[in-house]
This record gives C-alpha cells, sequence and structure tokens, in this order.
C-alpha cells in the first residue's frame, strides 16, 4: 500500500495548491482539484484496512499496548518536529495564539473552537484519526469477538448511522465545528475495516472487474467531478449545512472505496510497486505534514500572492522543497522514533500477557 499512499500525497498536495492559486473550481479540472481533498479519506481508508486487518481481534492489555505504542512512534515524533518547527519559524505563524499552539502540539485541534493554525490547518485530519487510533481497540474489544459476518453488519451499521452526526443538535449549535469530529468519518474508515474482513474472499469474478484499475479510476474522478459541482454542496472554506456536509462524507466514501479496494481486494498494479513509489510511499507521512509550510512558502519565493494563479510554478517549487524537507523528517524523525518504539515494544512482549 505504500505506493497507493504516495499518491494519496500527492493528490491532497493538488487540492491545496490549486485552492491557493485560485483555480476556477467551475472549470471541469477545477472541480477535480478542488474534490482531491477526497484522497483524505484514501489515507483514512488505507490505515483502516492495516490496521483492522492487523488488530480487529485484539483483546489482551499487552497486544492493546503494543499497538498504541507502535501508533504513538509512528506519527508522533515527525508531528511534533514539523508543529513546532513551523511555531518557530514560518512568517505566518507568528500570530497563532497560545490556545492554537497548545491544540496543535497535543493533536487536538479540532475540538477547539479555533485550534487550525497557519501552515497546520490540514492537520485537522491527523486529529481526526487519531481518534480512529484510540477508537479501534475499542471496537476490537466490543465486536472483535463476532464472527466476520456480524463484523461487517456491525461497521456498515456504525457507518450508516454516522451519516447523521451533522444532524445533532449540539453539532449543529456549537461554536466548535464539531461537524468535523471523528465519528463523522466513520463511513471512510469503514471503507478499510470492511476491505480487511473480506480480504482473500473475493470471488474471483469480482477479483477481474477490480483489476481493471482504469475503470474505478475513472469512477473516482467522475465522484470528485460530481462532488465539486456547486448544486452539489460548497466549496473552500464554506461551512456545510448537515445535508451538504453528509453528501460529501458519502462522495469521499465512494471515492475513497474506488482507490483503495481494487489494491487492497486485487492487487497487482506494477507501477505503485516500482521502487521510486514505495519510496516516495514511505515519505509520504512527511510529506503530508510539511506540504502546507512550504506551500505558504512558494509564494513569497516567486513573488506571487495567494489566488492570483501560477498553478504549475507554485506546485514545482512546494514539490522541490516539500520533498527533501520530508527525507529529513523520516530519517531524523520518523523513522528513529518506529525503531524507539518497535525495541520498546518488543521487551513488552516477552512479558506474560493477561486480559484487558
Amino acid at each position: 500500500m505504500e505506493g497507493l499512499r504516495a499518491v494519496a500525497a500527492f493528490g491532497v498536495i493538488l487540492t491545496h495548491v490549486a485552492f491557493q492559486t485560485g483555480v476556477d473550481p467551475a472549470t471541469p479540472v477545477g472541480a477535480v482539484l478542488a474534490r482531491f481533498d477526497f484522497f483524505v479519506p484514501v489515507f483514512f481508508a488505507l490505515s483502516a484496512f492495516l490496521l483492522w486487518r492487523g488488530h480487529r481481534t485484539d483483546r489482551r492489555l499487552s497486544t492493546i499496548t503494543r499497538y498504541l505504542l507502535n501508533r504513538t512512534g509512528r506519527i508522533l515524533p515527525a508531528y511534533l518536529g514539523c508543529v513546532v518547527a513551523v511555531i518557530l519559524l514560518l512568517p505566518e505563524a507568528a500570530r497563532m495564539s497560545g490556545d492554537q499552539i497548545l491544540a496543535n502540539l497535543t493533536l487536538t485541534q479540532v475540538y477547539w473552537a479555533d485550534g487550525l493554525a497557519p501552515g497546520l490547518t490540514h492537520l485537522w485530519s491527523l486529529s481526526v484519526e487519531v481518534g480512529f487510533y484510540l477508537a479501534l481497540p475499542l471496537l476490537a474489544l466490543s465486536i472483535g469477538r463476532l464472527g466476520r459476518r456480524g463484523r461487517i453488519l456491525a461497521i456498515v451499521g456504525l457507518a450508516v448511522l454516522s451519516l447523521g452526526w451533522a444532524y445533532l443538535p449540539f453539532v449543529v449549535d456549537s461554536e466548535v465545528n464539531r461537524q468535523i469530529w471523528p465519528p463523522a468519518y466513520a463511513p471512510w474508515f469503514a471503507v478499510g475495516m470492511l476491505a480487511a474482513e473480506v480480504e482473500g474472499r473475493v470471488p474471483a469474478l469480482v477479483r477481474r472487474a477490480l483489476r481493471v484499475r482504469w475503470l474505478w479510476w475513472l469512477v473516482a474522478l467522475a465522484t470528485a467531478w460530481v462532488a465539486g459541482q456547486e448544486w452539489y454542496g460548497p466549496l473552500g472554506l464554506t461551512h456545510p449545512e448537515p445535508d451538504e456536509f453528509a453528501r460529501r462524507v458519502l462522495a469521499g466514501t465512494v471515492f475513497a472505496a474506488a482507490i483503495v479496494l481494487p489494491e487492497a481486494l486485487a492487487p497487482g498494479a506494477v507501477w505503485l510497486r516500482h521502487p521510486v513509489m514505495q519510496a516516495l510511499g514511505r515519505w509520504s507521512y512527511s510529506v503530508f505534514l510539511w506540504h502546507v509550510a512550504m506551500l505558504s512558502l512558494a509564494f513569497p519565493l516567486l513573488g506571487l500572492d495567494y489566488f492570483s494563479g501560477g498553478f504549475w510554478p507554485v506546485l514545482l517549487v512546494t514539490l522541490g522543497l516539500t520533498l527533501p524537507v520530508s527525507v529529513a523528517s523520516f530519517v531524523f524523525l520518523e523513522d528513529p522514533g518506529k525503531r524507539l518504539v518497535r525495541a520498546a515494544t518488543s521487551r513488552i512482549a516477552r512479558t506474560p500477557e493477561s486480559p484487558a
């Protein structure tokens, strides 16, 4: 799945560059780029697939502890390095409030009224994903004992129920944007969880259909185009009404399913396994972390104003800045953090297990 992570990271960069350079969403290409934020549900589905596949039966304290430590080592070192660097070095971050600094250092920005900060606004999605990480052991404890069919029904049921999240009074009437709290995105995570449940049990005819990759990419692009129309829902930073938000979540679910399910259930895309794509996939988390800060630097470097055009030069400069910084982040923060936690969890694995 590393190659697909690289694609998702590049898709997120494209949508942010398109927005900040003022690409017109009324054009066909602009509409699709505007909804390339649906690569966020692709990330969610990928994480859910890999984590649910490996941890859906975890019911012992030691295995849950190892899981939580592994998640901590996977995300926190590079995350904190990025956040601290942005706070200290990014000119736009000089106007950050104390609350914003605290919210971003603790990965709780979606729970604050003004938690999103310059250079770090995109990390709301990581805050949501951490919510899923914390919920996964509870899901394993509650539905992991069920048979496969029971788990599938439970996952689908939770996903369907979550579509009503935006309609709840305490969500609608809140000063905090509770619309983007983790329960709202259960369908996006459900895509990956369901893939994990049916992996290896897909009929040959379905696998053959899933291997027609161009068809599923066409479905994803068509979904992005439809969701990018004004009649479907607001674009940009406009806060959606509950029905508009529910439609957005549904479209993101279809988009993620069209991209993730073929590779999860009928792997075989050779280009995703190319060494370059594998390397980019390994760096994709750091690419995601750093690209918005690097994008903000591209404009003064090019002498451009926001929303004034220059999509291609801004994209190239953003990529040129993001890739080396991301490689350094991976080498000096992300990878050492994972190795440190791996050593700690190996010690836990040697201790006697007790029920959670």
